[in-house]
């Protein structure tokens, strides 16, 4: 757990020491590495910390862990590792690997007492890992056309590779599990589907660089990899239908260890007869009136929505870029009480995770989501990439800004998905439709913003018929345009021909974006 950058960013001396008295009755006076360390250390470390993961050091024996006591001691104090940003009690979510204040005194205790091995009968047996696939064999296995080469220094590199695929007819995919061919340079994946066939014509066979993942992400647990985290299949009822034609993108997060190496990552899906029988929305929150002025310590942002159902919340992906500090996700209920959902008070650009909660989060209809972001645009801010600082705003690249979090919603009531979806409309970047058969998935709305530059593209995407023009049946395809496709037709249809063709679908496009 205790990764490279963090430790080349920490000196021992002077370190923020957990304090430690005679008085704290659940810790041991002389703990031991046998019966009080290993167990936190195999339960917290063990899975990045081993032979050819990303970590660049074991700590498995007492050896390995003995002689880095004091950086333990430091990096646990300070909640630099284990990498969970989540603050405790705000949310219940799988995985976590948040260590309690006990736990971390514990730690800094052994340090300060000599780390003590003690009687070997106390330490229990190192962890076992899976070498193959966690999920058993996939069905299908795609992988890079070729090894990428990943230079010895430099910065961080977000590379993305399309990876054509053909899903068989009556299939849907139930699970992805990604699979990194050198643990040391992969710092996390991303999976995603292009049914645009843009990526496609950006990529080589080497891949190409965009910080902002080109294509929608894929729904729930299959969405993303990092170091340590189980692949998980859907939960039952869901499903992901395939668009025809559409391409699996991967974006890895890439870093130099210090010496060339190559990636080589692979990709297993695994299918299901089952269509899905229930919907997932994955709606965003995002404020985009971001202009910081240089110097600005904390500027706010903040988003809003009303959920239109009574609905679940499944899983959180907050985002940000470099000088976001702190993000906070809360539900305002209707009867004026508040649960919260996530809180990250030192957000970390380097440590993104996709929050899937233990148990689904029941809120009820009239329920407002509110995003709160605080960003921190200092000179003593030490993530901030310009010295001296400058205005920053707005958008993509990784010296803008964002202030994003992306909810999977789910309709308690399946009866209630039609209303949620209308309800949400333009909020809606992604989803999975129960009874979806079809096999074309529902277009998205980042699906339309990659095209959108480009009205030709945008007719390919939605034209089923191949007239070069969009039905009123064809232009329900876009989340949240069913209920209102007659309407938007009568309203932007400029040559009364009863479709949109490619100027007229713009314009309508225009004005969605304006409300």
């Amino acid at each position: 757990m205790f990764a490279r950058l963090a430790l080349t960013a920490i000196a021992v001396a002077g370190l923020s020491q957990a304090s430690v008295t005679a008085a704290d009755a659940n810790i041991p006076q002389q703990p031991t590495f046998n019966k009080h360390v290993a167990p936190l250390i195999f339960e917290h470390c063990a899975a990045c910390h081993r032979p050819g993961e990303v970590a660049p050091f074991s700590l498995l024996t007492y050896r390995d862990v003995q002689k880095r006591a004091r950086q333990i001691q430091g990096v646990t104090s300070k909640r630099l590792m284990p990498p969970w940003k989540a603050v405790a009690g705000h949310g219940d979510f799988q995985g976590a690997r948040r260590l309690s204040e006990n736990e971390i005194a514990l730690l800094a205790r052994w340090a300060e007492t000599g780390a003590a091995e003690g009687d070997p009968k106390d330490l229990p047996a190192q962890p076992k890992f899976t070498d193959g696939w966690q999920l058993g064999q996939p069905d299908l296995i795609v992988k890079l056309a070729k090894p990428f080469d990943v230079p010895a220094e430099g910065p961080d590199i977000y590379r993305n590779f399309v990876l054509p695929i053909e899903v068989p007819a009556g299939k849907y995919l139930r699970a992805a599990e990604y699979r990194p061919g050198n643990r040391r340079v992969v710092h996390h994946a991303v999976l995603a589907i292009d049914p645009t066939g843009a990526a496609r014509q950006r990529d080589n066979g080497s891949g190409f660089t965009q910080f902002a993942v080109p294509g929608q992400l894929f729904p729930g647990s299959m969405a993303a990899w990092v170091p340590g985290r189980e692949a998980r299949p859907l939960p039952e009822g869901f499903s992901m239908p395939w668009r025809k034609g559409a391409d699996l993108v991967l974006q890895l997060h890439l870093h130099p260890s210090g010496k060339p190496e190559t990636e080589m990552s692979a990709v297993g899906l695994y299918f299901t007869d089952k269509p899905p029988v229930r919907t997932m929305l994955d709606v965003v929150l995002i404020d985009r009136k971001i202009d910081i002025p240089a110097g600005e310590k904390a500027y706010r942002t903040r988003d809003t929505l009303t959920l239109p159902a009574d609905s679940e919340v499944h899983a959180i992906f907050p985002h940000m870029h470099l000088i976001g500090k702190d993000v906070k996700v809360t539900a305002k209920l209707p009867d004026g009480g508040v649960k919260p959902l996530l809180w990250i008070d030192d957000w970390d650009f380097k440590w993104q995770n996709y929050y899937e909660y233990a148990a689904p989060v029941k809120l009820p209809k009239g329920t407002q989501l509110v995003l709160e972001c605080v960003h921190d645009n200092s000179a003593e801010n030490p993530a901030n990439p310009s010295m001296p600082p400058k205005r920053v705003t707005w958008g993509e690249q990784t010296n803008d800004e964002m202030s994003t979090a992306i909810l999977q919603i789910v309709p308690q009531n399946e009866t209630d998905a039609t209303a949620l979806a209308q309800g949400l409309g333009l909020r809606i970047v992604g989803r999975i439709s129960a009874g979806d058969k079809g096999g074309t998935g529902s277009v998205t709305i980042a699906a339309l913003a990659a095209a959108i530059k480009d009205p030709p593209q945008l007719i390919r995407l939605l034209d089923k018929d191949g007239d070069g023009k969009l039905s009123k049946e064809e232009l329900a395809e876009i989340p949240g345009a069913a209920e209102r496709a007659a309407d938007i037709i009568a309203k932007f249809d400029a040559n009364k021909d009863g479709k949109l063709d490619a100027n007229e679908l713009m314009e309508a496009l225009k004005a969605a974006r304006k409300r």
